[in-house]
């Protein structure tokens, strides 16, 4: 009785990406050079939601629903501080604002980094 021995022949494929957390959620970042295609916009919607936000609350005192922030801060039950911050997403750049709806961002971008100020001419904030 003869046995028929079959070669089994391995390849290994390397893929580089690593895997960051971003606004709360993890996300698979592929490094530069790897075709766009392969790479589908993300939607962060922390950042989103950030600036719904604060182009609402924008909306609200500039209709005269509430004369002040710390009066808006109060009906929102939020920190004044904290709506302040997010209030002057309301200043960034039509292009980051569009980028950002779109999921174009830089993958690094973080809320905790918009919070952070940021110059009013939209110039300086490229």
């Amino acid at each position: 009785m003869t046995r028929h021995h079959k070669s089994v022949e391995t390849i290994s494929v390397h893929v580089p990406f690593a895997i960051r957390k971003y606004g709360g959620r993890k996300q698979v970042v592929v490094p530069t050079g790897i075709s766009v295609d392969a790479q589908r916009p993300s939607v962060d919607g922390t950042l989103v939601k950030a600036l719904g936000r604060a182009f609402r609350w924008k909306r609200m005192l500039e209709s005269g629903e509430f004369t002040t922030v710390k009066e808006l801060a109060e009906h929102e039950k939020l920190g004044f501080s904290y709506m302040t911050r997010v209030l002057r997403l309301s200043l960034l750049a039509p292009i980051t604002v569009e980028a950002i709806l779109e999921g174009k961002q830089s993958p690094e971008l973080k809320l905790a980094d918009l919070l952070e100020p940021f110059p009013v001419d939209w110039v300086g904030q490229r």
